[in-house]
């Protein structure tokens, strides 16, 4: 289910997955030393974030409690789509040309990733792409 987040609403998915059912309070807790958001401002993103879908908000208690709809892998992987789609016409070779030419991924980096593309085996890869989902 692709979900479209803003950088604000990023930054509050980004609390959920590191730890979920949350409250707003203690969303405005994690975010405010970074974001200075006070609790108004998370009060409109998650409401923003439920009509979206972005978030499920459990009603059952005294408090909401929020969780996120959507893994951190599936967000990224969604993201990651149409970002190349929308800037690369949909081609990870120039993306990756970009970040070589700019000198944001190191020649040994790019001979890792040559390595995980040529590797027949489907362990390695798969521990490779879970691994977005540690981030």
């Amino acid at each position: 289910m692709p979900v479209q987040c803003t950088e604000a609403e990023w930054k509050i998915m980004e609390v959920l997955w590191e730890n979920a059912p949350r409250t707003m309070a203690e969303i405005t807790k994690a975010l405010e030393p970074a974001t200075g958001w006070t609790r108004h401002t998370v009060i409109t993103l998650l409401k923003r974030m439920r009509d979206k879908g972005s978030v499920v908000v459990d009603e059952s208690g005294d408090v909401k409690r929020y969780t996120p709809r959507i893994s951190r892998g599936e967000a990224t992987s969604d993201q990651t789509r149409r970002f190349l789609s929308r800037v690369f016409s949909g081609k990870a070779t120039l993306l990756i040309n970009s970040l070589v030419d700019s000198g944001e991924i190191s020649v040994d980096e790019m001979r890792e990733m040559v390595d995980l593309m040529q590797s027949e085996d489907k362990e390695v890869r798969r521990k490779a792409y879970a691994y977005r989902d540690d981030l």
